[in-house]
């Protein structure tokens, strides 16, 4: 297994994971990314995040997006995971794992305080994995989220 920071040249692999995890999480109506506004987003001159992609026998295995973002407790950065997915067949292969640890050391070496993400509370199989990465869910806490003509409203 391979994995590697993203380019540019791998928008369009991206983009393929990024549909794959919609359709995965039955959510494939929400996605309005492009190509293009991915490329901007990832690798524009100011990125918004960054990815890293896994790789099986040279053949693509999976993905993570993910960004900085801050603790006021802490006064640390975090390192917050946006999407993890790795295709059907090649889960129970260790991709998931190598790519949280991935990103477990690249917290460290920037100096976390922590690192998070959500899963959804259908998804028994993440979760369990999750947990057996030594992740705690935070059942107290509940996302909020203001999107589409609720934000513009207030622009």
């Amino acid at each position: 297994m391979h994995i590697r920071s993203a380019t540019q040249d791998d928008v369009a692999l991206i983009m393929t994971f990024i549909r794959a995890l919609a359709d995965y999480e039955r959510m494939s109506d929400e996605v309005a990314a492009t190509e293009g506004g991915l490329r901007e987003a990832l690798f524009g001159p100011k990125p918004a995040a960054e990815c890293l992609l896994a790789f099986c026998d040279g053949q693509p295995a999976g993905f993570a997006v993910y960004f900085q973002n801050f603790s006021t407790f802490l006064a640390k950065p975090g390192l917050y995971l946006e999407d993890l997915f790795v295709k059907p067949e090649h889960r129970g292969r260790g991709v998931g794992k190598a790519l949280l640890l991935h990103l477990a050391q690249l917290a460290n070496q920037r100096g976390c305080g922590r690192m998070e993400w959500t899963v959804l509370d259908w998804n028994q199989p993440a979760i369990d994995f999750y947990e057996s990465l030594g992740a705690r869910r935070l059942k107290e806490w509940n996302i909020c989220r203001l999107a589409g003509p609720a934000l513009s409203r207030y622009a």
